[in-house]
């Protein structure tokens, strides 16, 4: 125990050294650029944050972006699951869905974001991307950990006579309950950068993707870098959030 609590503390303190060596190298760089429109530092930065949050829209702005990104990664996360385990219990479904998965994991998301302007609203456009870009990845995922099974959970699921929706309730679900939550954790960040590229692409009033893209219109670097790291921070803030919510819901203890 002793010998687990020294080692997270080191761990604790390299991870410091890191991102103070990180915001030496920035500042270093910065005083060579020498051109705020180009680069500024991280005390700039850091007192961008400090009033940022204070302006009018700061708040409608996360919120905007928060509710709708959530919302297509959420929906991603159910489908992709129940979609998963309809291929995994019928060939059928599988071979049906494989060229919209492959194709979906192989376009671009600027090129989606670009296509998805023609069909929707800039403001319904980081809803859809998100679920774009997390359905493949947790429907594959999730496909891959149930076929990978061990096959005495399949026997042990005919012995006891179940249907398969209790199977996967009971046996499968719980069986790959590691897998999920690392897919769901996966998928919370790529849904959040995918979400707010469109954003900046679609540029939605009331959003975080139109503040960025307004800072680098007016080339406010300091206002550019500032969302930037709140982009950051919020992205890690919903996928532990999510993750840990995830880790309930299947039962797990850490």
């Amino acid at each position: 125990m002793k010998d687990k609590k020294t080692s997270e503390k080191k761990s604790i303190l390299y991870k410091a050294l890191s991102i103070a060596t990180a915001l030496l190298l920035w500042q270093l760089v910065a005083l060579l650029v020498d051109s705020d429109i180009l680069l500024v530092g991280p005390w700039q930065v850091i007192t961008r944050l400090a009033f940022i949050w204070r302006e009018d829209g700061f708040l409608t702005a996360v919120g905007f972006s928060l509710l709708h990104i959530f919302g297509g990664f959420l929906l991603g996360i159910v489908l992709g699951l129940i979609l998963a385990c309809l291929a995994a219990r019928y060939k059928a479904v599988k071979i049906f869905l494989w060229p919209y998965m492959a194709c979906i994991k192989s376009v671009p998301v600027a090129s989606f974001v670009v296509i998805c302007l023609v069909w929707l609203s800039p403001a319904r456009l980081s809803v859809f991307i998100s679920f774009l870009i997390v359905l493949p990845i947790m429907y594959q995922n999730t496909l891959t950990a149930i076929e990978g099974l061990d096959k005495s959970l399949t026997d042990l699921a005919k012995l006891e006579k179940l249907s398969y929706p209790r199977a996967l309730k009971e046996i499968f679900l719980p069986s790959i309950a590691p897998q999920i939550k690392s897919s769901t954790s996966l998928c919370a960040g790529i849904a959040w950068k995918a979400g707010i590229a469109a954003e900046v692409i679609g540029t939605p009033h009331f959003s975080i993707g139109r503040k960025l893209y307004l800072a680098k219109t007016y080339l406010a670097t300091d206002d550019l870098l500032a969302w930037t790291v709140i982009v950051v921070l919020v992205s890690i803030l919903f996928e532990k959030l999510f993750v840990l919510v995830i880790g309930k819901i299947l039962g797990e203890s850490d």
